[in-house]
């Protein structure tokens, strides 16, 4: 069964002075504006500290209490009290504030520099609470504070919302790889071990190290690029063992890659494509060139390899289609307008290129 809860987040002490402190900004605020047009900041700030405690409860009853209401689809219940504290309840509330304490404050304050009668408080105390004008303002004053303090939280909820959609959903994408890779990988394992082939201790150890890296090293935003690079060159070399002569493999390295760090997990499965759909399915000899280059903090990655003679038209078109999508949503998330990646399907080869600029990695 569902329950509203107050907030999405518990109430800690960190919470607590944020919160103080906003509520803080917004008395001085607000009474630099008022005080700048009456020529008295001190005594803006008197005043505006009156008004402030309704302020806090009309904000917190809207922004935390009344949702309660809509979460349980109790509309009515929910609207009839939105409505009875924005017209109603707050301006009255505001209107005896201004009555029995400010007013009375602001015609001592004046009378003592001289002025004799103040107009805003004469007449009947009813007539002052219901002064039309009066209450207008006061309706304007509590509502325009308020709504911008909910406007504020609500950008706040829809941002840690979003942030956390994004989150879920780059967890989903790297949590693919690892099923999809072990699979692969699995498979060219047992090929081996059908024949009795000597090569299999060698690649069980490469594979337990690339999955003890994506198990417990990847849980986390970014890692060293030397150490991508690292697991990288383990698959290949599991790779180079499978194949031997029949693979032709090149990999390159330039530049400094010792200072950067870089989401985990983005360059494995363009290489991982391109030996399952290139090495993996040629009759005869097949290549696979690899070129990773870092200038400034400029990343680019250059995977080709030969494609598959008796490939159809239709594996030819979803070529490599589970790995590179799910690069490519993994990029728009991590390196918003900060990356490239493009992909060339010839008739006899294929091609990704990527470059990212390292530096301008979004924080989730």
């Amino acid at each position: 069964m569902n329950s509203y809860r107050f907030s999405d987040k518990p109430i800690s002490v960190n919470r607590i002075v944020a919160h103080v402190a906003f509520w803080v900004v917004v008395w001085l605020f607000t009474s630099f504006v008022y005080g700048y047009n009456k020529q008295d900041f001190g005594m803006a700030l008197e005043n505006n500290l009156s008004f402030l405690p309704i302020h806090i409860l009309y904000f917190y009853t809207v922004a935390y209490f009344l949702p309660r209401f809509l979460f349980n689809k109790q509309y009515f219940i929910f609207f009839f009290l939105l409505l009875l504290c924005v017209f109603i309840l707050i301006p009255l509330l505001t209107r005896l504030m201004d009555v029995f304490v400010v007013e009375p404050k602001l015609d001592a304050y004046l009378k003592s520099k001289g002025y004799y009668k103040w107009d805003k408080v004469t007449g009947t105390i009813w007539e002052r609470l219901t002064n039309a004008d009066a209450y207008l303002s006061a309706f304007k004053g509590a509502n325009l504070v308020v709504w911008v303090a909910i406007a504020i939280r609500s950008f706040k909820l829809w941002y840690e919302r979003h942030h956390a959609a994004l989150q879920a959903e780059l967890n989903f994408l790297k949590g693919q790889i690892h099923p999809h890779f072990l699979f692969n990988t699995l498979n060219n394992l047992y090929a081996l071990t059908l024949s009795n082939s000597p090569k299999s201790p060698n690649i069980v150890m490469g594979l337990s190290e690339i999955l003890r890296y994506m198990l417990y090293e990847c849980n986390v935003e970014r890692v060293a690029l030397k150490k991508d690079v690292e697991v990288l060159e383990s698959y290949i070399l599991i790779e180079k063992i499978r194949y031997e002569e029949r693979l032709d493999l090149s990999f390159t390295k330039t530049g400094n890659i010792d200072v950067h760090q870089i989401a985990p997990l983005l360059l494995l499965p363009l290489v991982e494509n391109a030996f399952k759909h290139g090495a993996s399915e040629k009759v005869g000899e097949a290549w696979v060139s690899i070129d990773l280059s870092v200038k400034d903090n400029l990343l680019k990655f250059k995977v080709g390899n030969s494609k598959a003679e008796t490939i159809d038209q239709m594996a030819s078109n979803h070529y490599g289609k589970i790995g590179l999508e799910n690069v490519r949503k993994r990029l728009q998330i991590i390196y918003p307008n900060a990356h490239e990646l493009k992909v060339f399907n010839e008739e006899e080869m294929f091609v990704a290129i990527l470059e990212i600029n390292l530096d301008k990695m979004s924080t989730l």
